[in-house]
């Protein structure tokens, strides 16, 4: 049974690890902070993701955390796995990631694998020399931030880069691999560099189709949600294509990716014209919410109260890198009384608005609500309780998740992507009953 280990305990390297051993292999976790593998060792998680206990739960006697990185001269197969952090532009730090591969590879057993899992560009594992490459592996990573328990147990593929991709991959690895029971497609290294970048590239195509179409849909009083049905069963298209529009991209990796290639295209040679639109796309996507509340809040009064659900990026993860929900407040600074809400999020990252524990009691007084982050959990709010609580009347609900119906009925603005706003008079209710 090979040994495993993983270097950087961040949110890559954590699922990574966890899934390792739930599949029955022994593990060994290292951080060069020792507060944080004191933490893990105790059991304390210090990320957010569904299923997350029950992935620990499954692994848990296989799993070793330590601050010594002496503890991988015991494994077969080493990943990289920290988190490649990036600026507000979306440019990767590579130095952090540099420093602990050589730190790693100095302990590492003569034959013993090194796999780098990061995401790196195009060119970079290629020029690695801390070891032979026939032991050393470049690994697509597909972390999904609010998916990764399932996709960690459960990939889809493995996409591995290698020196001599028609050579047999090394048997510790390969025995480690093979235990997922899913593909094994081997490339050279820089072809797997690029179809880590060529995945988000398709999925970023996807998310700027969906919002061109879901914008232009409101405006000539089409309903996006009517449409993706249609496209879902054309085959060209697909089942699974994604057809959900949303805030723009955030997250920060999708935008490392686009960054990359506007910086490789422009050494080559080659046109990226098509990066730069995504991006203008992305950023005009991303000031939605204050479109709708420019015209439909601050057009009838001045210094309104504005409550906003959610701070995470997106749903099921306590990321907030670009988030469109911290975009659209620092809008509103200055300009509204402000309250958050966040059942993950410490409201206490925007200092400038109030927090609140409590959805509902956020909402209190309001002239206007939006739900910027689709958490599941806003689901179960009722449209009369939010009445009640509410001094206006505009809901700013981007992703549906609310019923639209219920809403006007009780006499609100109603505001979603992908159709025509369902507009009530401003800050007066239909019924006295809502009240």
């Amino acid at each position: 049974m090979p040994v495993i280990g993983f270097a950087g305990m961040t949110h890559l390297g954590l699922i990574s690890a966890f899934a390792a051993a739930a599949r029955g292999f022994p593990v060994f976790g290292y951080d060069e902070d020792p507060a944080v593998t004191a933490r893990l060792q105790k059991g304390d998680i210090p990320i957010t993701e569904p299923g997350l206990d029950g992935l620990l739960a499954a692994g848990r006697v296989r799993l070793s955390f330590a601050a010594d990185v002496a503890t991988l001269r015991d494994c077969d197969v080493v990943y990289i796995s920290a988190d490649v952090p990036t600026d507000d532009w979306g440019k990767s730090d590579l130095a952090p990631i540099e420093r602990l591969i050589a730190h790693v590879a100095r302990q590492l057993r003569d034959d013993a694998i090194l796999v780098v899992l990061c995401q790196v560009p195009p060119g970079f594992t290629r020029a690695l020399g801390v070891v032979p490459h026939e032991r050393l592996i470049y690994q697509v990573e597909t972390l999904v931030f609010g998916q990764a328990v399932p996709r960690a147990l459960n990939p889809e593929r493995f996409i591995v880069g290698c020196a001599d991709p028609a050579r047999p991959l090394p048997e510790p690895y390969r025995k480690f691999l093979e235990s997922f029971c899913c593909p094994i497609l081997t490339m050279r290294y820089e072809s797997a560099e690029l179809a880590k970048i060529s995945i988000n590239f398709c999925l970023v195509g996807q998310v700027t189709v969906a919002n061109t179409l879901a914008e232009l849909s409101e405006a000539i009083g089409a309903d996006w949600s009517e449409i993706v049905p249609a496209l879902r069963l054309d085959r060209r298209i697909g089942a699974f294509a994604y057809l959900t529009p949303g805030l723009g991209i955030a997250g920060g990796n999708l935008e490392r990716d686009l960054q990359t290639v506007i910086e490789l295209g422009a050494r080559a040679g080659t046109d990226t014209g098509v990066v730069t639109a995504w991006i203008a796309n992305s950023r005009h996507r991303k000031e939605w919410c204050w479109r709708v509340l420019e015209t439909q809040v601050f057009a009838n009064k001045s210094m309104p109260r504005i409550a906003v659900f959610g701070l995470a990026y997106k749903e099921n993860t306590h990321s907030t890198k670009n988030s469109p929900s911290l975009t659209l407040l620092n809008r509103l600074r200055g300009r509204a009384e402000l309250c958050v809400h966040d059942p993950v999020v410490p409201t206490s990252i925007v200092a400038f608005a109030a927090g609140s524990t409590d959805a509902l009691s956020c909402a209190e007084g309001a002239d206007a609500l939006v739900l910027a982050t689709p958490w599941p959990e806003y689901r179960s709010l009722r449209i009369c309780d939010l009445a009640r609580a509410m001094r206006g009347r505009v809901l700013v609900d981007p992703f549906r998740l609310l019923p639209a119906a219920e809403a006007v009925a009780a006499g609100f603005a109603y505001h979603a992507l992908g159709m025509p706003p369902l507009l009530q008079r401003f800050n007066e209710p239909s019924n006295a009953e809502t009240r």
